[in-house]
């Protein structure tokens, strides 16, 4: 049964760093672009960062370019982001996501990041 289950959120103040973390299980995590995608409240989708199957080639979106780091251990079956300079905004629900397809076919349950002094 596939699985993506979001750890390492909280609270961290503006300017600090956090590094979330996603435990893949019950497919071959090195088979798929792996996404991140976040849902501030009351607000809609929003893609944040993607990683090639390898590991080699990693994207992000113009508001987190330069702040956030995606990575991945697929011996381990685990994918990071590493979260830096954090921002109020940065607050949400942070999911990762597999892409099948063309289409992000299973997601996390999600991790709340919260950005505030």
């Amino acid at each position: 049964q596939v699985q993506l289950v979001e750890s390492g959120g909280g609270l961290v103040q503006p300017g600090g760093s956090l590094r979330v973390s996603c435990a893949t299980s019950g497919f071959t995590s090195s088979s798929y672009y792996m996404t991140w995608v976040r849902q501030a409240p009351g607000k809609g989708l929003e893609w944040v960062s993607g990683i090639s199957l390898d590991g080699r080639n990693t994207y992000y979106g113009d508001g987190v370019k330069g702040r956030f780091t995606i990575s991945r251990d697929n011996a381990k079956n685990m994918l990071f982001l590493q979260m830096d300079n954090l921002e109020p905004g940065d607050t949400a629900l942070y999911y990762c996501a597999r892409r099948n397809e063309g289409a992000l076919d299973r997601w996390g349950q999600g991790t709340l990041v919260t950005v505030s002094s």
